[in-house]
C-alpha cells in the first residue's frame, strides 16, 4: 500500500513524554498520519525519579519534586506552543514505587494524565521502535534505562516475548557501587547479580544468531565514547555497530576513574557519569556471555515506539523502512513532484541500460534510487552549492534502515550529482573494497539523469544504449530535440570514460510523442 493511501488526515502535532527513572524527556513530532513526520523539538531534564527507590521502595520527596517540576515545564511548553496533545509514559520507577498512587495523584493535580506502562508494554514499544528504525526482520532488543532493562525478541518485525529485569544503571549503582571508583568486590557482586538476571536470555541468545540492538541513553553514551576514541568520521549514532572490543576498552577506562573524572571522558555526558559504569558492566557481561562480537545502537527508543503507535495503524509497522525514510527526508525539504520522479526514472533506466558494463544489481539500484530521491534537498538552503548542502543534510540525518556505509555513500552521490570527480574522501574508512568504483558508476547514472532533465520540462522520454567494445552509444528518446539536455549530458562524457573506459556518444532518437515509438531515421 502506498504511504499516501494510509490516511488522508491533515498535518498534526503530538508530544511524547518519557518519564523515566533517570530522565524525563519531551519529544515533539509534526506529522501527517502514515505519510511523513519530523522531530520538531525536544526537552530533556534529569529527574532521578528512581534514586533511592531500592532502599524502601518509595520515590523520595526530592525526586518527586524534580519530576513534578519537569512535567510542569513540559505542560507550560505545550500551552505556550499550542501543543494540543501530550502523551506521558511512565516506566520503571513509577510502576515499581510503593507510593505510586501518591505520585500519580500529584501529577494529576497538574492537569496531566499518565500512562504507567507495564514492563512488557515498555518492551513492546522498544520493539516497535526497532522494527521501524532498522532493516531487520529478526533481533534481540535491549533497552537499558535508569531503573530496569527490557530484553525482548523481535521476530518478523513483531514482538514475540520479553521481560523487564531490575538492571537499570541507576538502580544497580545505588545497590552495588558504593565506592568511587568502585572496588573490585563491588563490581563482582554487580556482575553476579546481572548474570543471574540475564541467565535465561543469554541461553537463548547462544542458540540464536539474531543481532543485538541496544537503546537508551547509557548505551548511546558508551558508543559515543567509543567513537571519540576511534576518531570516527561521522557524527551519527543510530545504526552504529559498537564492537565488543571497543566496549571493553571504554568500560576499562571508566572502571579506573571516579565519577567526576568519568564525566571528563569524551562522549560521556556529565549527568550520567555517576551511573554509567553500572550500565557498561551489564552490556559487557551480555556480550561476553552471549558470544556476540558487538551490538547495534538504536537512536530510537520508547518515545519513538509510542509515536509510531500514534502514527501508524496496527501493527504499527512502516511498509518499507528504507524507502519511507528516504522519502520522508525528501518531504522535509520540499522535494517531490514531476522533476524528482523523472530523475528517479531516468537514473534507473541509465543504470539498467549499462548493466553489462557495471555488473551491479538490485542493492545498488536501490541506493541509486535513494540518491535520486534526495539529490536536490540542498535547494532548500540555496541553489549555489546545493549539492554540498544536500550531502551534509544526508550525512547528518537519521536514515532508518541504512547502515553508516550506505548513508555515507548516499551523501557522496548527492555531493557529485552535478559536477566534480567522485571520490570517497573522508568516508573511505567506512567503505568496502570496490566502493570507489561503485560511487563512480552510480554518480554517472544520477548525473546523466539530472542533465537529461536539465530544463525540467520532461522532454526526455527514455534512454537506450548500444554497447560496443570501445564505444557506447546512448540514444535519448524524445518527440522534439532536447537541445539543452543533450548539451549538458554531453559534458558528462569524460566521467563516463573514466568510469567505464569507453567512449560515450549521445544521439537524439525522435519519437512520435504519443506511443513513445521511435521514428525511423
Amino acid at each position: 500500500m502506498a504511504y499516501a493511501e494510509l490516511y488522508s488526515a491533515a498535518v498534526a502535532r503530538v508530544g511524547i513524554v518519557d518519564l523515566g527513572s533517570n530522565t524525563a524527556r519531551l519529544v515533539v513530532f509534526d506529522f501527517e498520519p502514515g505519510r511523513w513526520f519530523v522531530l520538531a523539538d525536544e526537552i530533556r531534564e534529569r529527574v532521578r525519579l528512581g534514586q533511592g527507590l531500592g532502599t524502601d521502595g518509595q520515590v523520595p520527596p526530592e525526586a518527586l519534586g524534580r519530576a513534578l517540576a519537569a512535567l510542569d515545564l513540559f505542560s507550560d511548553y505545550a500551552a505556550t506552543t499550542g501543543l494540543e496533545e501530550m502523551k506521558i509514559i511512565a516506566t520503571s520507577a513509577v510502576r515499581d514505587a510503593k507510593n505510586r498512587g501518591e505520585l500519580l495523584e500529584r501529577i494529576g493535580a497538574l492537569g496531566l494524565e499518565v500512562d504507567s506502562v507495564s514492563g512488557e508494554e515498555e518492551a513492546r514499544l522498544g520493539v516497535i521502535a526497532v522494527a521501524n528504525g532498522f532493516d531487520l526482520d529478526e533481533a534481540w532488543v535491549i533497552d537499558l534505562g535508569g531503573g530496569s532493562a527490557q530484553v525482548s525478541r523481535m521476530s518478523r518485525r513483531l514482538y514475540r516475548h520479553g521481560r523487564a529485569l531490575p538492571l537499570g544503571a541507576l538502580r544497580l549503582t545505588d545497590a552495588y557501587l558504593a565506592s568511587d571508583p568502585p572496588r573490585r568486590k563491588e563490581v563482582k557482586k554487580l556482575e553476579k547479580f546481572a548474570r543471574a538476571q540475564l541467565e535465561s536470555p543469554i541461553e537463548r541468545m547462544a542458540e540464536d544468531e539474531a543481532p543485538l540492538v541496544a537503546m537508551g541513553g547509557t548505551i548511546r553514551n558508551l558508543a559515543r565514547a567509543a567513537q571519540k576514541r576511534r576518531r570516527y568520521p561521522l557524527d551519527l549514532m543510530h545504526n552504529y555497530f559498537l564492537s565488543r572490543d571497543d566496549l571493553e576498552r571504554v568500560t576499562t577506562t571508566l572502571l579506573e576513574r571516579s565519577a567526576r573524572k568519568r564525566g571528563a571522558v569524551s562522549g560521556i555526558s556529565g549527568d550520567r557519569a555517576d551511573i554509567i559504569l553500572a550500565g557498561a558492566l551489564v552490556f559487557r557481561l551480555l556480550l561476553r556471555a552471549s558470544g556476540r562480537e558487538g551490538l547495534w545502537i538504536s537512536g530510537n527508543g520508547v518515545r519513538e515506539g509510542a509515536f509510531f503507535k500514534h502514527f501508524l495503524p496496527a501493527p504499527h509497522l512502516l511498509p518499507g523502512v528504507r524507502r519511507f525514510s528516504v522519502e520522508n527526508l525528501a518531504h522535509q525539504f520540499g522535494q517531490h513532484g514531476p522533476h524528482l520522479e523523472r530523475v528517479r526514472r531516468l537514473a534507473r533506466r541509465v543504470f539498467e541500460e549499462l548493466e553489462s558494463l557495471h555488473g551491479y544489481g538490485s542493492v545498488e539500484a536501490e541506493l541509486l534510487d535513494a540518491a535520486a530521491t534526495v539529490h536536490d534537498i540542498g535547494m532548500d538552503i540555496g541553489y549555489h552549492l546545493h549539492h554540498k548542502h544536500g550531502s551534509y543534510l544526508v550525512l547528518t540525518a537519521r536514515l532508518n534502515g541504512f547502515d553508516h556505509r550506505e548513508q555515507a555513500l548516499l551523501a557522496r552521490l548527492v555531493r557529485y550529482h552535478r559536477k566534480g570527480q567522485p571520490k570517497l574522501g573522508a568516508i573511505a574508512e567506512l567503505t568496502r573494497e570496490g566502493d570507489g568504483e561503485l560511487l563512480g558508476a552510480l554518480s554517472f547514472c544520477l548525473r546523466l539523469a539530472e542533465m537529461l532533465e536539465r530544463s525540467r520540462a520532461g522532454r526526455v522520454e527514455d534512454v537506450t544504449a548500444r554497447i560496443g567494445r570501445r564505444v557506447v552509444r546512448l540514444d535519448v528518446l524524445a518527440a522534439e530535440e532536447p537541445a539543452v539536455e543533450l548539451w549538458e549530458a554531453g559534458k558528462q562524457a569524460p566521467l563516463f570514460e573514466r568510469v567505464f573506459e569507453r567512449e560515450l556518444r549521445l544521439r537524439w532518437a525522435k519519437t512520435d510523442g504519443g506511443t513513445g515509438a521511435q521514428v525511423a531515421g
